[in-house]
């Protein structure tokens, strides 16, 4: 029996660390004007279980509370953006850029796709889905 893989990520200078047990899902691309406006472009984002998520420096993370059914995990130090989380869900999604190199994931689709930015074009090829279709 295999084990499962452990992904390691954190901020830009380091004082938010962590680990998480996988598997994660495929990276998705997600263009909603809430991501763009906290990332300064589309965001990445893979996703695991939360309970699998071990952080160091969490005295240094911050949760904002970016709509009534959602919040954002940011570093207070550096203002990397690292988590998304719907409240209730047992699931945490993990911005793509911090983790470690090596990972492995891939992109999967990109979601939100009737509002990407302006000085932008999806033009990979993969999957777009309309937030309309999102439940």
């Amino acid at each position: 029996m295999s084990t499962p893989e452990t992904y390691r990520g954190g901020c830009l200078c380091g004082a938010v660390l962590y680990e998480i047990e996988g598997p994660l899902r495929s990276v998705v691309g997600c263009h909603c004007v809430q991501c763009r406006k906290t990332s300064g472009h589309h965001v990445a984002a893979t996703q695991g279980d939360a309970d699998k998520l071990r952080i160091t420096g969490g005295e240094r993370l911050t949760w904002y509370r970016s709509s009534p059914e959602a919040e954002r995990g940011f570093c207070a130090d550096c203002g990397s953006n690292l988590f998304w989380r719907r409240i209730g869900n047992p699931m945490i999604s993990i911005f793509a850029g911090t983790l470690q190199d090596g990972h492995g994931l891939t992109m999967e689709c990109h979601i939100h796709a009737d509002t990407p930015g302006a000085h932008y074009v999806i033009s990979d090829g993969l999957p777009q889905i309309d937030q309309s279709e999102l439940t």
